[in-house]
């Protein structure tokens, strides 16, 4: 699905003393963009005098900028109003007129990345993100929190106008008529010819390395970024038998058994250096069959249902479901991103079949095996 076919629409953008950024990015985006996106809201960031200017110059009910642009091109209903204006925050909750000083900074890049994590939120929302205005620090977290909590449908811009009228108090958008504005000088100058264009900025997303956490809002823009710089932390994966627990990508979580049992056949095939297998292959029932026998007691009930469900050999009716919720599992605690270096992944193709092996991809210095109570743990059929 395009952005602009997604039901809710938003525009963002920062501003501080030119509030015209809003309505020149709407108008390039709504008007002269193909295909148009037509947002069904705006959100706008801004400081304490920035809010009162964009409340005067673009939403006042007579003379506002932006009532008058969707009067001039005919656009459909947008919401934005005085409630849409968010202002930052310094020491105390008092609106911010600059940002001055480290608090001020953090506090800013706070707010930004709760918007922006809020509004990614909703799954059929596309944000269509401006840096055109503000302080270059605003618009700078602005796109940052882009980059970690951004989707495929999000975009992010800034917005060029020609000159004369690139920063003419004057000027808001061009209007579909002749409309003379005059600059310091004096001299006047057509509105109607004005060039606005929207500079696409590529960003990479982040996304999907971020744990379940992380993009519910628990964390502050800071965290959020030692949190995206852990997705490419020193690849190690430690495997404790005794317990179920594997420790990859920063992250410690448990498998069930036959997940773990099978995973961690793997890890010792490449461990030891091994080459890696498939289910077509001879032993590999019994080599399972022996891993999950030192997790679960061979005289459980459990470990009799894996004999009997495996008597006639491993298939891939078996195997395939198996490596799924293994990758699941990965994925859930570790992201798609840490989790890429853990994964089962195909490898080389078996002599005169059609088959590849499978196996971990992770070189063998970077496996540990802990099985410091696993005889204990064994006997006791866990």
């Amino acid at each position: 699905m395009q952005p602009e076919d997604h039901p809710h629409r938003i525009l963002v953008a920062v501003t501080g003393l030119s509030p015209q950024v809003v309505t020149e990015t709407l108008y390039a985006l709504a008007v002269k963009s193909e295909p148009a996106f037509v947002p069904t809201g705006i959100r706008l960031i801004t400081t304490g005098e920035g809010a009162e200017r964009a409340k005067l110059s673009l939403l006042h009910p007579e003379s506002g900028w932006f009532h008058r642009l969707r009067a001039d091109y005919r656009l459909p209903a947008i919401a934005f109003r005085t409630e849409d204006i968010q202002v930052l925050k310094g020491v105390e909750d008092r609106p911010l007129d600059d940002i001055r000083n480290e608090t001020d900074n953090m506090r800013a890049a706070d707010a930004i990345t709760d918007t922006i994590r809020e509004l990614t939120a909703d799954n059929d929302s596309a944000l269509h993100v401006s840096i055109a205005g503000g302080r270059k620090t605003m618009g700078f977290y602005l796109g940052y929190a882009l980059s970690l909590y951004g989707r495929a449908q999000d975009r992010l811009s800034h917005v060029l106008v020609s000159a004369p009228y690139e920063s003419h108090q004057e000027f808001f958008y061009p209007p579909p008529r002749s409309a003379v504005i005059h600059t310091s000088d004096g001299r006047p100058h057509d509105a109607h010819d004005a060039l606005v264009t929207l500079a696409d900025i590529p960003f990479v997303r982040l996304s999907e390395g971020l744990n379940r956490d992380l993009l519910k809002g628990a964390k502050s823009f800071s965290a959020a970024v030692d949190e995206a710089q852990r997705a490419l932390p020193p690849v190690a994966l430690v495997l404790d038998p005794a317990n179920c627990t594997v420790s990859a990508g920063g992250e410690i979580f448990t498998m069930k058994p036959a997940w773990f049992a099978f995973y961690w056949m793997l890890a010792e095939r490449a461990r030891r250096g091994q080459p890696s297998t498939h289910w077509t292959e001879d032993g590999i029932k019994g080599e399972f069959l022996g891993y999950y026998g030192q997790i679960v007691n061979p005289a459980s009930g459990d470990y009799e249902r894996a004999e009997t469900a495996y008597r006639n050999g491993i298939a891939a009716e078996n195997v395939d479901p198996t490596k799924a919720h293994i990758k699941r599992t990965l994925v859930r605690h570790l992201g798609v991103r840490r989790a890429a270096p853990y994964l089962i992944v195909q490898l080389d193709r078996i002599s005169g079949t059609r088959y590849k092996r499978f196996g971990l991809q992770l070189p063998p210095e970077a496996i540990r095996i802990s099985c410091g109570n696993l005889a204990e743990a064994s006997r006791s059929g866990k």
